[in-house]
């Protein structure tokens, strides 16, 4: 697009409510430049050149939607993922065995397609912009970090603004070694990590692209590495999620490990503030919800995980 456009929808957002005879101005670059009745001459909203406006009858505009938290390449599980041999009882845990099975077949080549498509998906359904917690880092020859440039990649070709939430995973469980398909995700050092962070600084469309860091879970990083990395994060004025109390199995571990909670050991440790958002929280305690809040956190509800595996 070279010109600005003007565009006359029956219905645009405006902050507080959906308002009719309103048009609003689309820069070159996509962005919304400015919104004005349509009475208000064109040449009063721009200067420089500019198509004729461009009327949408029956249609409400409205601010792209965001997806704080997605895992692209487990588009490849719908439909598989909740099937079960009939002696089984489905749950978060066979769920998971399902999608360390996806995990073995991907190469770039599907994860790039899986990714690409699960883009295009949110871009259809008026998402425009994602948290993609990006924890499969490395094919299956053990490449380092192979796959991170091509969710990057994926994301930009299908058009969506994406903040690449780069995920720290280190433990199988609270102190237990990875296994099977959980090496694809493992991170050797914090070194190493930050290393990684660094070097894909160099490669984002800065319009487009931003990074953040994450922690997987309290299960999937040590205590004291967490600490490091939460800290180092708020040094560099980054956003920082993490999964916290998604199953109550976690929960138990936490509390045979730490003789705490996820949530309380995250209350106490960590120097939570407003760029801290813990996802899922489908086990927590009020009171533990209640001093991370007031501590500044925010919280990611993905209604219909927590609904499909409890």
């Amino acid at each position: 697009m070279t010109d600005r456009l003007v565009i006359r929808p029956e219905l645009i957002w405006t902050g507080d409510r959906f308002e009719a005879d309103r048009q609003m101005v689309v820069e070159p670059d996509g962005t919304i430049g400015d919104i004005g009745p349509i009475t208000e001459p064109i040449t009063e909203l721009l200067t420089g050149p500019v198509a004729e406006p461009c009327t949408w009858p029956d249609r409400a505009v409205m601010p792209g939607m965001v997806n704080t938290h997605s895992h692209a390449f487990q588009r490849g599980l719908r439909g598989k993922g909740e099937l079960f041999p009939q002696e089984m009882v489905g749950s978060f845990w066979t769920w998971r065995e399902a999608m360390y099975g996806l995990v073995e077949t991907m190469d770039e080549p599907t994860i790039y397609r899986l990714s690409h498509r699960a883009f295009a998906e949110m871009l259809r359904a008026g998402i425009t912009t994602v948290g993609e917690f990006h924890y499969l880092h490395h094919d299956r020859t053990g490449n380092s970090y192979a796959f991170d440039e091509v969710v990057l990649r994926a994301a930009a070709d299908a058009g969506i603004r994406i903040a690449l939430l780069n995920v720290f995973y280190q433990t199988g469980g609270i102190g237990a070694t990875l296994q099977g398909g959980q090496l694809r995700f493992w991170t050797a050092s914090l070194d190493e990590y930050w290393s990684q962070l660094d070097g894909l600084e160099s490669v984002l469309d800065p319009r487009t692209q931003t990074l953040g860091v994450a922690a997987h879970s309290i299960r999937a990083v040590p205590l004291d590495m967490l600490g490091e990395l939460h800290e180092e994060s708020r040094r560099r004025g980054l956003v920082f999620h993490m999964h916290v109390e998604e199953q109550p199995a976690e929960i138990a571990d936490c509390v045979a490990a730490y003789d705490a909670t996820p949530m309380a050991v995250i209350n106490s440790r960590l120097a939570v503030d407003e760029r801290f958002c813990a996802v899922h929280c489908t086990h927590t305690a009020p009171g533990d919800m209640e001093a991370f809040i007031a501590a500044g956190g925010t919280v990611c509800v993905c209604p219909l995980t927590e609904a499909n595996l409890g």
